[in-house]
């Protein structure tokens, strides 16, 4: 593909490198953004610096926020006596958009996956050991809302042995509304809050 400009070139480059964009789409963004007003470029090109550089994660439950502690642990209108264990930030988002869960939540960061070199160590797993069996701790259902791939099967029961042993902990699982391979953030709001609302427990 060739280009007039040099600065198009790199811009085009630099948004293709998006997922699900492609080179064409790119050129379209790109000449986009050249002919809008300069205020919508410059504060598109504010927003995305501000947050890559000033986002955090939350110290509990290792969501992203703009503060030490995000909105959904700090909020005392939540029941902090069930965790919703994720394995994305995404798939908080996904859970919160089916307004049927009124709990808070813990993001591993991933799934236990030997194929892409991520084990155990690499995500907050002893974080929520450590979250749950604290003397102070509130805990008393932990949800396992883990996509069910052979990965995410592989991280919940793996996660169910780490936690058997809590005391006064029950542990369950979403029910299986999201169909074998599926990823939570595509499925629909109404499969996804039964999922949540009608979750099996495990058997100790």
């Amino acid at each position: 593909m060739e280009f007039p400009s040099k600065l198009i070139e790199n811009a085009v480059g630099e948004l293709a490198r998006l997922p699900g964009i492609g080179r064409k789409t790119a050129l379209r963004l790109a000449l986009h953004l050249l002919k809008a007003e300069m205020d919508i470029t410059a504060t598109l090109a504010e927003a995305l610096a501000k947050m890559r550089f000033e986002i955090t994660y939350c110290g509990t439950c290792h969501s992203i926020s703009d503060a030490e502690e995000c909105g959904i642990c700090a909020n005392k209108l939540r029941d902090h006596s069930q965790v919703c264990v994720v394995s994305d930030v995404r798939d908080v988002i996904a859970i919160e958009n089916t307004g049927q869960y009124k709990g808070v939540y813990h993001v591993l960061g991933g799934v236990i996956s030997p194929i892409e070199g991520v084990g155990p160590a690499d995500l907050h797993i002893d974080s929520l050991v450590e979250r749950a069996g604290a003397e102070d701790s509130e805990i008393r259902e932990i949800i396992l809302a883990i996509s069910p791939t052979m990965e995410g099967d592989t991280t919940a029961f793996y996660l169910s042995r780490r936690l058997r042993d809590l005391a006064n902990v029950h542990i369950s699982t979403i029910a299986r509304g999201i169909p074998m391979g599926g990823e939570l953030e595509y499925a629909d709001e109404i499969t996804l809050g039964r999922s949540i609302v009608e979750r099996l427990r495990q058997a100790r």
